[in-house]
């Protein structure tokens, strides 16, 4: 019988946040185990529940859903976008300058296949989101990935930037507020990037998914309002911003010199056609959840659920003999080091799939996001602090007497 095989671009593409240790959770939990997850985003299970303004509206509006939109959007959540961005100071943006999508991966997806040939090399940071690597390998495009400085509190490492670009760089990408680690980049930091992507022309595409999860009184600054020059990409959404990451509404904001890439818009602009459009009852309450109240500010001022968490996780792991970690500042995740010494860990997966297995507890390994060593993990602080008690004693009680053989 003839075999059908999957494709060879395939070979290198990984995404370990549902990888192999999610699929023994998965069956653990058909077996009857009741498996305690930290390892991915998702706000709903953890009780964060969709504005009831968002809801209504969008009620309001599913029977005027029923066909397709422009290949772009929506004018009316094209234009909420775009006077968003104006505000955050990024000149020159206008309606044709905006795409949505579902979720802001399927435009991440859309503009490594539009940009990339084989070979073309693309600077990704590490830790990273591991669908910017995925889909630049799918597209054909070659991964390089330079180091964010874990003492530097996760800020890129500005001299790895420049010693990894060549003449095939096309791109510099940046995740601000960075997923895995929490940090959030200054304007000094940014403006290094800046000064860097001019000297050798190279596009800068910008992840910002968790623009309003920012805690402490800082301030988020799109890189895009600091490069009206340069060619940039912005990607954001609601699916964090507002605790609605089923709706899977996504978009994009192309800024700066449009002129050298017009040969590249075009390829956007034909695979964004090809998809027809992205789902438009999502889209229709885009305009009510950027201009309304509803937001996570509550959650990420003291007090807020969201800010009591991180503070709590920090201090908590960091009590944990062999762990330490750097205190988010943004988004929802922390980015602990384990001592591999202590523990005689060569291998993270499997240290991950052990604590799975021992204590029915789920965290994403640092591989997983691209970090070169197996010295690191990705924990999720949404649930409750009660939740987060149980899953900081468990890890202790592991670590107390684990050896990885």
């Amino acid at each position: 019988m003839r075999e059908f095989n999957k494709s060879s671009k395939l070979d290198n593409v990984l995404y370990d946040v549902r990888g192999p240790v999610l699929e023994e959770a998965m069956r653990m939990e058909e077996a009857g185990a009741n498996v305690l997850k930290l390892n991915i985003g998702n706000p709903a299970p953890f009780g964060f529940r969709t504005p009831d303004e968002v809801v209504y509206d969008m009620s309001r509006q599913l029977v005027d859903c029923e066909g397709y939109s422009n290949s772009k959007g929506l004018y009316s959540a094209r234009k909420a976008i775009m006077q968003y961005y104006q505000l955050k100071g990024i000149e020159g943006v206008e309606i044709e300058d905006i795409y949505t999508g579902n979720g802001a991966s399927e435009l991440i997806n859309i503009c490594m296949s539009a940009l990339l040939d084989d070979g073309d090399e693309i600077l990704i940071p590490s830790p990273d989101y591991p669908l910017w690597t995925a889909c630049a390998t799918l597209a054909g495009g070659h991964p390089v990935h330079y180091l964010c400085d874990e003492q530097a509190e996760w800020n890129p490492d500005l001299d790895d930037i420049r010693s990894k670009i060549t003449d095939r760089t096309k791109a510099i990408v940046i995740i601000n507020p960075n997923n895995p680690t929490g940090a959030l980049y200054d304007r000094s930091i940014l403006t290094e990037i800046v000064e860097i992507a001019r000297e050798h022309q190279l596009i800068i595409f910008s992840d910002e998914i968790y623009d309003r999860l920012v805690m402490d009184g800082l301030e988020h600054v799109s890189i895009a309002s600091m490069a009206p020059d340069l060619f940039c990409v912005t990607f954001s959404g609601l699916s964090k911003s507002h605790m609605i990451a089923g709706y899977r509404i996504g978009w994009m904001v192309l800024s700066g010199n449009k002129k050298c890439a017009r040969d590249y818009i075009e390829g956007i602009n034909m695979l964004t056609n090809m998809r027809l459009c992205s789902n438009v009852p999502a889209q229709s309450i885009v305009q009510t959840a950027l201009w309304g109240n509803q937001s996570v500010k509550t959650y990420v001022v003291p007090g807020g659920r969201v800010f009591e968490q991180r503070n709590y996780i920090y201090e908590a792991l960091n009590d944990i003999p062999g762990i330490t970690a750097v205190k988010p500042k943004a988004a929802f995740y922390i980015f602990p080091k384990i001592d591999m010494a202590k523990f005689n860990i060569v291998d993270d997966e499997k240290f991950a799939l052990d604590l799975l297995k021992e204590k029915k507890l789920l965290i994403v390994h640092g591989r997983g996001f691209n970090w070169p060593e197996p010295d690191h993990f990705r924990v999720v602080y949404l649930p409750n602090l009660e939740t987060l008690a149980d899953a900081t004693c468990r890890m202790a009680d592991f670590l107390e007497t684990y050896q990885q053989s």
